[in-house]
């Protein structure tokens, strides 16, 4: 593939752009004050954001916009704008993990190209499939790959490819952590984590940190990583300080013509990390080592020495820009010179006419030199041609003031605003009218929790290496028969293909599907697709498209109020998670390896916090779920639970008996025994 790589920095300021700009960044991302995964930066004010894309767009820099969180069906009036004032100063990109509202930027702005955020977890060639469909043009990977699995991931698609290179390191995957939402109302889906994981959770002894992984860094595996095909690599840190961000685009030029230095990569070390940098994704090395915090010693490490070698090398500008010269030098007429670069042209000339030379006459050499010193623009000579008579002179400060004009006003016709069509498509969802009486559809961790009682149970969801006699016990009860596709993917999408058309020799022909990858899958298999909660249903618009895709059902976002969810529009069926322990946390590589192994855990396993909570680990094999502490129970409050047409229950660790108690306190509408926690449904997030 003929492909140029791209280095994508992150900018939460002005001076982060500079920084990012002259240190040799193609593109720099970066978020308006509202509506992307980072608020708790700094961010750009609509005046700040048109004084970067024109500082960018004039230096040969794609400005990418970040509108990568959750969007509520209130809040498409003001997204509405954002996108339109975007169009109007024709930015290059906009960054979405919202299905929604990406279909929504795809009906108002079509030629505004879309990418993927790495928030949206998709993690197999199916579903880059499913994205290409759904209009994107680039899929940011997530952060948990090996080599062979972005190497897979790249035969397996013309989209482009981004990839995270450098930078903090979530515990969980993008787009499937609601710990901070669940603890303290702050949703990393809607750009406001916290950051609980940065704090003690241990798997053992009180005060580890067991969820703090080291900042990732691949920046010396750049060279590999272009060669196999990657488009773009990307800096983690809008919320980082601007010389971070330039030691990090000077390594990644460096890594990339394949002269890193040294001491440039110790700046970078210095400048940020925790307890240094790991790699243990990319080379299939999971474990222990690839666990650290924020330490004494590396907050030190950023001496104000470091800081001040770091700023300078931002502090100037950098030549990126080839310019051609034509001047014209002739006998009776002024000084005239044109300065070409792109596809722009520019011309000035001056009041000045060339006296004959009572000495020594001007040459081209001496013209051209001073044509050449274009220090503190953005431009380089490429080109220099001269015209001029023989025996005439001009003063050296008439060249350079005509150079120091046309440079001005190549660099304003560079930076100009290139407005992209915008039209108004705000239009509504229609309302959805649910079913008179609620169903609940249960999903099980083995077939052992099958209930004996399964009136008023519409769907039954198995795990996937559910074996025969669970599901033959359960055929013909009146009962609809699914099975439940794993959340993570990771470099299993063959097997799991094997799987789903095993179970549907079985008579199963429905699956609950949590993230994108499992609802190409289940298409391609033929399945009844049924949304899971972790596809982060957050407005009518998302659900749309998901009837689009011609997905049946959809379990809604955890992180809506059930005043929310009564709103939401569609003709999908619909339904919440009011059961269980929810999973806050998809993980690849497994906290409670920090201090035991698999087989002293046994899966029986958990994480206690500072407070004493403790938090299960549910092992899936090759992934993990970190369950919520406390079990959400709505049993007695289904009368305040409107316009929804089904009740979702989440079964782990429970036996047949609980399982059956449950159901029976729902049918009869009795209170909790014991601790429990009413979700989201009544605060909400921020």
């Amino acid at each position: 593939m003929n492909r140029k790589t791209e280095i994508l920095a992150p900018a939460g300021s002005f001076e982060c752009v500079l920084g990012a700009v002259r240190c040799g960044a193609d593109a720099v991302y970066l978020g308006t004050r509202d509506f992307n995964a980072r608020r708790n930066a700094e961010n750009f004010s609509p005046e700040e954001l048109k004084k970067t894309i024109e500082y960018c767009r004039a230096r040969g820099v794609k400005v990418h916009i970040t509108l990568n969180t959750l969007i509520s069906d209130e809040e498409f009036d003001a997204v509405l704008l954002t996108i339109k004032h975007v169009c109007a100063l024709g930015a290059d990109v906009l960054i979405l993990q919202d299905l929604g509202l990406a279909h929504f930027a795809r009906e108002c702005a079509p030629s505004l190209l879309r990418h993927a955020s790495t928030q949206m977890s998709v993690q197999t060639g199916a579903g880059l499939a499913l994205l290409k469909k759904l209009g994107f043009s680039r899929a940011v990977l997530p952060r948990e790959l090996s080599k062979g699995e972005i190497a897979s991931l790249r035969k397996s698609t013309d989209m482009e490819l981004e990839m995270f290179v450098h930078g903090a390191l979530c515990m969980c995957v993008s787009g499937q952590c609601y710990m901070s939402a669940m603890l303290g109302s702050r949703s990393g889906n809607r750009g406001l984590c916290a950051q609980p994981c940065r704090l003690p959770f241990s798997a053992g002894e009180p005060g580890r940190h067991d969820l703090s992984l080291k900042d990732l860094s691949l920046i010396e595996e750049l060279p590999a990583l272009s060669a196999l095909g990657i488009d773009s690599f990307k800096i983690e840190g809008r919320m980082k300080r601007p010389e971070y961000v330039a030691a990090a685009v000077t390594s990644a030029r460096q890594a990339l013509a394949g002269s890193l230095h040294s001491e440039t990569a110790e700046k970078l070390k210095a400048v940020f990390s925790r307890s240094g940098f790991t790699k243990g994704y990319f080379e299939n090395s999971r474990g222990p080592q690839m666990f650290g915090t924020r330490r004494r010693e590396d907050v030190t490490a950023a001496s104000a020495k470091v800081l001040s070698s770091l700023k300078n090398l931002y502090s100037k500008e950098t030549p990126r820009v080839g310019v051609s010269f034509l001047l014209s030098v002739l006998e009776g007429e002024v000084l005239s010179l044109s300065a070409r670069a792109g596809d722009k042209t520019v011309f000035v000339s001056s009041e000045t006419v060339p006296e004959k030379a009572q000495s020594k006459p001007l040459s081209k050499e001496l013209l051209s030199s001073w044509l050449s010193k274009c220090g503190s623009t953005p431009f380089y000579p490429q080109e220099i041609e001269i015209e001029l008579d023989e025996g005439l002179t001009v003063s050296a400060g008439e060249v350079n003031r005509l150079r120091r004009e046309a440079l001005e006003k190549l660099e304003a016709e560079l930076g100009a605003v290139k407005p992209i069509s915008f039209t108004d498509k705000n239009t509504a969802v229609p309302p959805h009218v649910a079913a008179k009486q609620k169903k609940f559809r249960i999903v099980l961790s083995n077939g052992e929790q099958i209930p004996e009682d399964l009136s008023n149970v519409e769907n039954l969801f198995f795990p996937l290496n559910i074996e025969e006699k669970y599901v033959e016990s359960v055929k013909n009860k009146g009962v609809s028969i699914g099975i439940d596709i794993p959340r993570a993917l990771f470099g299993v999408e063959n097997k799991v293909r094997s799987q789903l058309e095993r179970v549907k020799k079985l008579g199963i022909s429905d699956a609950l599907c949590s993230t994108l990858d499992a609802v190409a899958l289940a298409k391609d298999c033929g399945f009844t697709v049924h949304g899971g909660f972790s596809l982060n249903v957050f407005n009518s618009r998302s659900v749309a498209v998901l009837e689009g895709l011609g997905v049946k059902s959809v379990t809604l976002s955890p992180e809506l109020t059930l005043s929310q969810c009564e709103k939401m529009g569609g003709s999908a069926e619909r339904g919440i998670i009011a059961y269980g322990r929810l999973p806050l946390m998809l993980v690849r590589n497994c906290p409670v390896k920090n201090v035991k192994t698999c087989a002293e855990c046994k899966g029986k396993s958990f994480l206690t916090d500072r407070m004493g909570f403790r938090f299960p680990v549910l092992c899936r094999g090759y992934y993990q779920e970190i369950l919520n502490s406390k079990v959400i129970y709505l049993g007695d409050r289904q009368d305040e639970i409107k316009n929804l047409d089904f009740l979702t229950m989440l079964f782990t660790f429970e036996k047949r008996e609980s399982v059956d108690a449950v159901l029976n306190a729902y049918r009869k509408g009795k209170g909790a025994k014991g601790d429990f926690t009413r979700g989201l449904y009544y605060r909400g997030v921020e």
